[in-house]
């Protein structure tokens, strides 16, 4: 599948999700068919996480369109090429996140967001847990970061810690 196919595809799945929420099917298991469902799993997208978009952008009007595509095209790229389309078989714990109020150089909500950046490029985030949610879009836009740039940051690092910070201290400079 090209990237104008999988894009295409994934915009028609996108608003048929806008539908079924605006005609109150606002949950992941009854907004999207099971040929969604399959269809994004493909793409390395989960129901939840792309209902999880949806909801915040109808409900607090953001993340847009723009962005959950810039986002899933990331993630797809790494579970095609990194992990050659295979899930890990893995979802993390909830407990095994650092705080929300975890810090680190000074920067609260950045350890929490680097885990989460991480479990979303692996497809490991618990059900429970968005990456993109409404503590990580403020926080990314007061360090002069977005949703794709900060997963493109986390992706190119590796396990690579200090080089975040690094850099997310450096944009926030800007």
């Amino acid at each position: 599948m090209n990237d104008t196919d999988w894009q295409t595809q994934f915009r028609a799945v996108y608003d048929r999700g806008v539908a079924a929420w605006q005609a109150g099917r606002s949950s992941p298991h009854l907004m999207f068919s099971a040929a969604d469902t399959a269809f994004l799993a493909r793409i390395g997208c989960t129901a939840q996480e792309l209902f999880d978009f949806i909801d915040d952008e109808l409900a607090h009007g953001e993340p847009d369109y723009a962005t959950v595509l810039a986002v899933q095209a990331i993630r797809r790229d790494y579970f095609l090429n990194v992990l050659r389309g295979q899930a890990t078989g893995r979802v993390a714990s909830m407990k095994d996140l650092p705080a929300k109020s975890a810090a680190v150089d000074g920067i609260a909500w950045l350890p929490r967001l680097i885990v989460k950046a991480r479990l979303k490029l692996r497809g490991e985030l618990p059900a429970d847990l968005m990456y993109g949610c409404g503590g990580d879009r403020p926080f990314l836009r007061g360090v002069n970061l977005d949703l794709p740039r900060f997963l493109e940051l986390v992706r190119d690092s590796g396990d690579d810690d200090r080089k975040i910070i690094q850099a997310v201290k450096q944009s926030a400079r800007r």
